[in-house]
């Protein structure tokens, strides 16, 4: 019966050769940001990425408020501690490093200061997969381009 019970669980972390899709919401420095991702398996305990994220959020300066928009692309890798701390299977815990770009876009009347450029963030998160193929995922993280949270889904391929 454990054998079984075993089985309807994903291999956590996604595994060498493994791909995962993540999205989901969250909260940061610069607004609610909405994020898509991929995260491909590179070795048992390692996986890098990618993810999208988009942020829009009243900003006020002077006496007007402005709507300011940010986009960043970043790639990533993760060291999953499932192996090192034996957790069960349905759980991942992870934290890794990401590196990317952030565009913020403005109206032209806005006189505030925008910075798009390189963004370096640290994260640390957490996986819980319900069944096979779904889990839900928890991460924070911060650094030079936003800090912040993300909930959201995981979806292994």
């Amino acid at each position: 019966m454990s054998f079984i019970a075993g089985g309807l669980f994903a291999q956590s972390p996604i595994g060498d050769g493994g791909k995962q899709i993540n999205v989901g919401t969250g909260f940061s420095t610069w607004g609610i940001p909405l994020y898509a991702g991929m995260d491909f398996g590179v070795h048992p305990d390692i996986t890098v990425g990618f993810n999208v994220s988009y942020r829009s959020y009243n900003h006020r300066w002077s006496a007007d408020d402005y709507r300011l928009s940010v986009l960043g692309f970043f790639a990533n890798g993760n060291y999953h501690f499932n192996t090192l701390l034996d957790i069960p299977q349905e759980w991942d815990l992870y934290a890794g490093l990401s590196l990317g770009f952030v565009s913020v876009s403005s109206p032209s009347a806005y006189k505030g200061g925008t910075v798009s450029g390189l963004g370096l963030d640290l994260q640390i998160g957490g996986r819980y997969y319900w069944n096979d193929r779904w889990g839900v995922n928890l991460e924070f993280g911060g650094g030079n381009a936003a800090s912040g949270a993300r909930i959201g889904l995981s979806y292994i391929l």
